[in-house]
């Protein structure tokens, strides 16, 4: 019986995502023999779910001080060689029509899914052969590499990685690109979740199940960081654009204290001195900023039920400094089911800042989640992933 024949290409892309589209499309462009192999059967399904199916595709403001790595640098390249512009010249080229909803960040019009489109339309462009349910078992290098997958033995001269991270397993997230990583001898640096929602104390959790729905402005504080968008009160904790925001800068999630102020733009202290004389109750005041079910939760101060003219400064000001600054105590996240990124990976001080290539392994590539490299909310992970890809494809 005769060994099976194997199939030659100039570059094999482990991943059908959005950092292995843009590598795939972008190499195949220069004309090069491309194969793109995706071990499940859908291509760019976190493309698809993103942005509540519209695709947050990018922002505009995107710039290195968006990104954390354990070297800040590190993307600064990738970012300056394939901007936010470039990609948006790419959606205008396939008249996608998009919107700037909040901060910079860009979404579809219409569906995530032309994102995908556009992506495929540009790897046929490049004639990219794509396979689709092709789990890839074991990698060898020699010469080239040589890769045993379910459609067969393939050889390639140059490989990327561009797997991603553990963030939502359901749609087939794994650790397979630290495998590779680690299996070539390149350091991949411990990971957690990020851009999560955090769980709180169990002690403290009544009051949040009892907020559970509510939505409130808030300036959120970690350490040195801090982000003012809206949070969300759930049945265990925090979520919203600025809980998931300062997720990423947790070490821990364990004990870890946050700072909320629940009315960034109003100064209680002075609110409640030009109303010292009011017979309204502190609890009836605050319903003017805040939803009922919120002042109800507090309702067991023993201020909130007693006019204001009766109660001293000092008490009032302990009130204001509560909402002002409101203390919240981490303990554990809602994991990577729930995060919409990986932080850590592939150790950036492996790799070429300029091409994405490993500095042990020629040709060898990674791109994407996978690496060391993640964004804030609001569409600098899927720049990232362009930019990453784009340079990991001119390179190979």
């Amino acid at each position: 019986m005769s060994a099976p024949s194997k199939i030659h290409c100039d570059v094999v892309v482990i991943g059908a995502g959005a950092a292995g589209l843009m590598a795939a499309a972008t190499a195949g462009m220069r004309g090069l023999k491309v194969i793109l192999v995706e071990h499940t059967s859908k291509i760019g399904e976190k493309i698809r779910i993103s942005g509540g199916g519209r695709c947050n595709f990018t922002n505009l403001y995107a710039s290195p001080k968006n990104y954390l790595s354990q070297n800040k640098h590190f993307a600064k390249s990738a970012l300056a060689r394939y901007t936010q512009h470039d990609f948006i010249k790419l959606v205008e080229s396939y008249n996608i029509a998009y919107h700037e909803k909040t901060l910079g960040q860009l979404f579809c019009d219409g569906s995530s899914k032309q994102i995908i489109q556009m992506l495929m339309d540009e790897c046929q462009k490049g004639q990219v052969d794509i396979r689709t349910n092709c789990s890839v078992q074991k990698i060898e290098k020699s010469d080239y590499f040589n890769l045993g997958t379910t459609d067969g033995n393939i050889q390639a001269k140059s490989l990327i990685i561009s797997t991603g991270g553990l963030s939502i397993p359901q749609i087939g997230a794994s650790d397979f690109g630290y495998q590779i990583a680690q299996q070539f001898g390149l350091k991949v640096l411990v990971t957690k979740p990020a851009l999560v929602p955090l769980k709180v104390e169990t002690s403290t959790r009544g009051m949040f199940t009892q907020l559970s729905g509510v939505s409130q402005d808030s300036f959120v504080s970690y350490g040195k960081n801090h982000f003012r968008e809206n949070i969300l009160f759930t049945h265990r904790g925090l979520s919203g654009p600025a809980i998931l925001q300062i997720s990423s800068y947790l070490e821990k999630f364990s004990k870890e204290e946050i700072t909320i102020n629940l009315l960034p733009d109003k100064d209680l202290k002075a609110a409640f001195t030009a109303n010292k004389n009011i017979k309204q109750t502190v609890a009836n005041f605050l319903k003017n900023y805040f939803p009922n079910r919120f002042v109800d939760a507090l309702a067991d101060h023993p201020d909130f039920g007693r006019p204001i003219t009766d109660i001293k400064n000092k008490s009032l000001f302990d009130i204001a400094d509560l909402i002002h600054q409101f203390k919240v105590t981490i303990d554990g996240s809602e994991g990577y089911q729930k995060a919409e990124v990986t932080a850590g990976g592939v150790d950036t001080d492996e790799l070429s800042s300029k091409t994405m290539m490993s500095n042990k392994v020629p040709q060898l590539f990674f791109i994407g989640e996978v690496v060391d490299v993640t964004g804030w909310l609001g569409g600098y992970n899927f720049q990232w992933a362009w930019s990453s890809g784009y340079v990991a494809g001119q390179y190979c």
